[in-house]
């Protein structure tokens, strides 16, 4: 018997399976659907911005923010991970890369919650970066070029991002262990993302005269179903951000609802009082700056204090719309306005309002202290100081990334020729809509046509009519003659035969 049959005749080790016991399959599998409702929230935010912008650009942002998720996915397999949670980090900073390519990323307990394995807890913080990353892209609204926007989001969730959350949520992140209360993100994700994009809209600079006159969004039926389809995802986001199917989870899913609401509320009767309209555009931005506003809430503040937060982030978030005016920045879809003070409405709300009654929820966090509710009075300049060290590193480094990328040779910005085309017409070469507008009502603004030059029926797309004219019985009727002629007082009169 020759060695290679001696082998096969070995009978094969067997591999003992990692221990589960420890874990809740309810919980499992609460965590795995509330990440697949973040990832919905991808498409959703690419709805918004395209609703949002002009039709010529509209495209362009739902590919920025596809693009984006797709690069922060292999980033954060790559090392992502790694530099935002890696328990052998000890520096409080940034992680290491012992998790490089998610070696060693099993079985254990998370290091955000004892409740579900790591391997999970590693997904579900994949989508929150995605988000994030899409968030940003808002940033390059109408004017930037999509594969510089792809290289500065592998950058920016590395050198921004990763650090960030690593302060938030790592066992050794500074701000976890000074006692900072961010349950979902008040920090990476919105305030990370809304400063972030102002950063990168100061560095890209404003659209040409010509883009800024006369602006308005292209699609309200797209913002939405965008912002709708965010609010479904946002409460997968806060909800799961408990980290187990547990009465905690519920709060934070009530007490978004609750926010968003009343931040949708706030926000257009703000506007009513100026427009006297009732504004779609105002009541899905209220809704999403109280939905911003309640993830770092959430998890920790009592159902009464959520409506407080919705009234402030609505009324806040409405007026903070013109300090883009006041420092010259043309901070397009607002992320400024609705991430960053949205977020830093929800921080500094847990430093008045967090309870330890509803921290203890989860049944794991039984020890961690509220705030002024709970007598906690230090809690609140905790919060101001972690807001202070957000905002100041994510604008230094996102404009300095920005700034690097631009002058290797990538080219952030359009030229005004290409910002006059659009972006989808030069960068993607489709269209969300293929058509154009004219006037509203289709027929405007046409010149008379002879009888022998029928039109093409309105909606074929090939130049070729659907109906044949010439053979249509004549009791249908037919193309008619206008004949145009001015009458006595220079108006037009039209006579038709």
């Amino acid at each position: 018997m020759d060695e290679a049959t001696s082998r096969q005749s070995q009978p094969l080790a067997l591999i003992s399976p990692p221990d589960v016991s420890q874990f809740e399959r309810g919980d499992i599998s609460f965590i795995i659907v509330a990440g697949v409702l973040v990832l919905f929230m991808v498409p959703g935010l690419g709805f918004l911005y395209a609703g949002l912008a002009r039709r010529k650009s509209a495209l362009s942002l739902i590919w920025a923010v596809s693009g984006a998720n797709a690069v922060t996915i292999f980033q954060w397999f790559f090392w992502g991970y790694s530099l935002a949670f890696s328990s052998s980090a000890t520096n409080g900073y940034i992680g290491n890369l012992r998790n490089f390519g998610l070696r060693k990323v099993l079985a254990d307990p998370s290091p955000g919650s004892p409740l579900i394995p790591e391997l999970l807890y590693s997904f579900f913080q994949m989508e929150f970066a995605c988000v994030t990353a899409g968030i940003l892209m808002g940033g390059f609204a109408e004017r930037g070029r999509l594969w510089p926007a792809m290289v500065l989001t592998f950058l920016w969730i590395t050198l921004v991002y990763c650090p960030v959350a690593c302060w938030a949520w790592s066992t050794n992140g500074w701000a976890f262990k000074w006692g900072v209360l961010d349950f979902a993100g008040g920090g990476p994700v919105e305030i990370g993302s809304g400063v972030g994009g102002l950063a990168l809209a100061w560095v890209l600079g404003r659209r040409g005269q010509d883009e800024l006159r006369n602006f308005r969004p292209h699609n309200v039926s797209l913002v939405n179903l965008g912002t709708f389809v965010l609010w479904f995802g946002w409460l997968g986001f806060n909800g799961g951000s408990a980290f187990g199917a547990n009465l905690r989870a519920i709060m934070a899913i009530w007490n978004s609802m609750l926010a968003a609401s009343f931040g949708g509320m706030t926000w257009v009767l703000l506007d009513f009082r100026l427009e006297r309209r009732w504004s779609m555009v105002g009541f899905c931005s209220g809704t999403i700056a109280g939905l911003v506003a309640a993830t770092p809430s959430s998890g920790f503040i009592p159902a009464w204090a959520s409506v407080i937060v919705g009234i402030l982030s609505g009324g806040l978030c409405n007026f903070s719309t013109k300090l883009k005016f006041l420092m010259g920045i043309d901070d397009a879809l607002d992320l400024f306005a609705e991430h960053a003070i949205g977020g830093i409405v929800g921080l500094i709300c847990n430093g008045l309002f967090a309870s330890t009654d509803v921290i203890a929820l989860d049944g794991v966090n039984t020890a961690v202290a509220g705030g002024w509710v709970d007598k906690n009075w230090k809690q609140l300049y905790k919060q101001l100081a972690y807001i202070v060290a957000v905002v100041s590193y994510t604008f230094v480094v996102t404009a300095a990334l920005a700034k690097v990328v631009d002058l290797v040779g990538l080219r952030l910005r359009m030229t005004p020729e290409e910002e006059r085309l659009g972006m989808d017409e030069v960068e993607v070469g489709e269209f969300a809509n293929d058509y154009i507008e004219i006037r509203r009502d289709f027929m405007d603004g046409m010149r008379p046509f002879d009888s022998s030059e029928l039109p093409t029926v309105a909606g074929d797309r090939h130049g070729i009519a659907d109906v044949d004219e010439e053979s249509r019985d004549p009791s249908e009727g037919r193309a008619t003659e206008e004949k145009v002629e001015p009458d006595a007082e220079g108006g037009r009169t039209t006579f038709t035969s």
